[in-house]
């Protein structure tokens, strides 16, 4: 395998629904760390990047029943090997910089005829040369940052007649997703990775099946392992768990190093009652697990995935990875500051250090993770500099576990 091949890159970054309802993740693909100048055939670069990315990676697996939306540029556009991926599972996203030339538009023209949905990037305007290109997409994404309120109602305005789906990009607090509902967008992008304010006041809701599988396992006198591991896919679970270990009740001032730990501190009585509260208190009508959550465990599995490549058999260090990984969407699930979240869970101080300060091996670690999942080639080539252990092999290959493994409780919870 040729080295661009063998450098590939894989983020994700969900679009929800008006109902904060996941509906699709737009997929970031990067060729490592050689930029396109030392590739003689930019096409041919591109094309193996995508490619080897559904066969390597496992997107499709790891997508789920989601569909993901894809980068084009104009060079790949009109490139044979776009046509191997899979018509159901992609939305080509037309790039801002492509021109719309006559040769562009008959050649989406010709990919909406074999199936593909098209969506055109970061609008702004109206421009009367895009006319053609807006009447072929499907769903317009507009980048409502460098907008003013009343642009961006006028602009929303002149679109809506094309009866099209509009796409708020780049929103980045909670005023401007309300703002954008009241607009009649359907689609968000971009909250997830802003302001804890940006889904101020959520609780973690936790589903009917994840409470009574623990509740059978512990009333089954199941291992500890087996409870942690039945845990480890519930962030929420797992910081309420903490916080009841820490709390007056439980008794304990003790430094919590893992689940297994938080487990065995509170007793399999006081963990059996906390279930039965939940099992009461728990919406019994809610719907699909919160993206959010799920982005926080796969972080979480992320990280102990790295933790464990870069230090084989520290389980104490993987164990860390893991905590720090979920904790560190905690402000943006209940919004408070990670300061105020940490402070009653007697976590140890290599997880704290982390998530206040991004310090030591751990903070190291979530800046990675972060990295990777907004898709900052220069700042994730700066994040693996501090972690030469690892490599974007390792890392590619850790996200795509990652993904599945949080894909996969995504169909057991809808299950």
């Amino acid at each position: 395998m040729s080295e661009a091949a063998d450098q590939l890159f894989l983020g994700r970054q969900p679009i929800l629904d008006r109902d904060q309802r996941l509906f699709a993740y737009e997929l970031l693909f990067r060729s490592g760390t050689h930029n396109a100048a030392d590739v003689t055939d930019g096409v041919q670069a591109t094309a193996t990047v995508i490619v080897n990315a559904f066969a390597e990676l496992g997107i499709a697996a790891a997508l789920g029943n989601c569909r993901g939306f894809i980068n084009v540029d104009e060079e790949f556009l009109f490139s044979d090997m776009l046509e191997l991926l899979p018509r159901q599972s992609v939305v080509l996203e037309i790039l801002e910089t492509v021109p719309p030339t006559t040769a562009v538009v008959e050649r989406c023209k010709a990919l909406q005829a074999t199936g593909f949905t098209l969506a055109l990037d970061d609008v702004i305007q109206l421009a009367p040369e895009f006319a053609e290109l807006l009447a072929l997409v499907e769903i317009i994404k507009v980048d409502i940052q460098p907008l003013s309120h009343l642009e961006l109602m006028q602009l929303v305005m002149k679109l809506k007649p094309l009866g099209k789906q509009l796409l708020a990009e780049k929103v980045d607090s909670r005023e401007q997703m309300e703002h954008c509902l009241k607009l009649g967008f359907t689609l968000f992008q971009g909250y997830h990775f802003a302001k804890p304010s940006v889904i101020a006041g959520r609780k973690l809701d936790h589903s009917q099946l994840s409470l009574m599988k623990l509740m059978g396992l512990l009333l089954g006198d199941a291992d500890t392992s087996e409870l942690e591991k039945a845990l480890k896919p519930e962030p929420g679970l797992t910081v309420n768990l903490l916080r009841m270990t820490n709390s007056v009740g439980a008794g304990t001032s003790e430094t919590i190093t893992s689940l297994r730990h938080a487990i065995t501190v509170l007793g399999r009585r006081q963990l059996q009652r906390w279930l039965q509260l939940l099992l009461f208190a728990t919406d019994k009508q809610q719907g699909t697990a919160n993206p959010l959550l799920l982005m926080a465990a796969t972080r979480g599995r992320l990280m102990e995935l790295l933790a464990e490549e870069r230090s084989p058999g520290n389980a104490p260090l993987a164990d860390h990875a893991f905590m720090v990984g979920i904790m560190s969407l905690m402000p943006a699930l209940i919004s408070l500051p990670i300061a105020e979240i940490v402070a009653p869970l007697g976590l140890s101080r290599p997880v704290i250090d982390a998530l206040c300060a991004r310090s030591g091996p751990l903070g190291a670690l979530l800046h990675l993770a972060e990295c990777g999942e907004t898709g900052d080639l220069e700042t994730l080539t700066a994040g693996l500099r501090e972690l030469p252990e690892l490599s974007l092999k390792a890392l590619n290959h850790a996200q795509t576990q990652a993904l599945q493994w949080a894909n996969a409780i995504g169909k057991e919870d809808a299950g």
